[in-house]
């Protein structure tokens, strides 16, 4: 009802965030709403407003400070159930002082701890936060940490007191009573795609010793297609000189519009008319020969890279060039 509330573009925004079984379950939802009436649209959004309100408050203050300014507002029943609703529902994040602590102090908490604790606490950092941590570790632990996030799944509530406990005298007054979902590959991915070019290498050189499937699956994630548009027009027309024109033409046919003005705009006027002619003349393409195309020409952008070529931008676009 909130996402009919708000209209197809806003929910089109929503939805890109959602898991494809979540999205399932919505439209199904949704399809089986006829209307949605004035007074109920204005309450839903009202407590979505609610919500989002309260959840601000907890990030800048903690569940006390909610607590109060909502007592002052809304009263102490309602309150009471706005902030269950968000402890239940939207679960406030572990570690949540440490986000608002400087890295290099965290460090200084962290670095002799056990690789795996490192490994849950830069699970709930902020990528750039993380990628200052680990890079700031010794060349071993890096690697050693980096395998530990992207096989780490969950933490039971137990652990992730304890390591609060440790790293705060005051414990946070809340941590989910469930198995709270942590770590994983494309963590990992997010840190390194912020983190210093050395210290990524560093960890794929020694993950492409110890553990050849985790590398190529952490690679594969580091540079998406999508990400061309990231790159200098100097870059994408140095990798276009190394692009089969029949793997540019498939990859164009599933690209976003905005990578394919990019793409074009770094092309011949004759080749682009010469690739949307193939486009147009070789059909319907199975999905996967597209993906594999573009998983081509991100292979030739990491290689470029390696060698030198070329230069992705990394941590936040920061990178100082001379």
């Amino acid at each position: 009802m909130l996402l009919i509330a708000l209209g197809p573009e806003a929910s089109a925004q929503v939805m890109k965030h959602l898991r494809e079984d979540e999205i399932e379950e919505l439209t199904l939802e949704i399809a089986n709403i006829n209307k949605v009436d004035p007074e109920d649209k204005k309450k839903i959004i009202d407590e979505f407003y609610q919500l989002c309100v309260a959840q601000e408050y907890i990030s800048e203050g903690g569940i006390e400070y909610a607590r109060e300014v909502l007592e002052k507002a809304l009263g102490t029943q309602r309150a009471i159930e706005i902030i269950n609703s968000l402890t239940t529902s939207l679960q406030v994040k572990p570690f949540d002082f440490v986000r608002k602590t400087d890295p290099s102090q965290v460090l200084n908490f962290i670095q002799n701890e056990h690789p795996q604790t490192i490994a849950l606490v830069l699970s709930y950092l902020r990528p750039d936060q993380a990628a200052v941590i680990l890079s700031a570790l010794p060349q071993d632990r890096q690697v050693d940490v980096a395998k530990r996030i992207a096989r780490l799944n969950s933490a039971s509530p137990e652990v992730i007191k304890e390591v609060e406990r440790i790293l705060e005298k005051k414990l946070s007054t809340l941590v989910s009573q469930d198995y709270t979902t942590t770590g994983g590959i494309q963590t990992i991915v997010d840190i390194l795609n912020a983190s210093d070019r050395s210290t990524e290498k560093n960890i794929l050189d020694n993950l492409e010793v110890n553990d050849v499937e985790l590398a190529e699956e952490i690679k594969k994630r580091m540079f998406v297609f999508e990400d061309i548009v990231h790159l200098d027009n100097r870059s994408i027309q140095r990798v276009l000189r190394e692009v089969d024109n029949h793997d540019l033409a498939l990859a164009l046919k599933g690209a976003s519009e905005d990578v394919a003005k990019v793409l074009y705009a770094n092309i011949s006027k004759r080749l682009a008319e010469m690739i949307q002619e193939d486009i147009q003349y070789m059909g319907p393409v199975r999905l996967r020969d597209v993906e594999e195309a573009q998983q081509r020409i991100v292979n030739i952008i990491r290689s470029l890279e390696d060698a030198g070529e070329i230069i992705i931008s990394r941590g936040g676009g920061d990178e100082i060039i001379v």
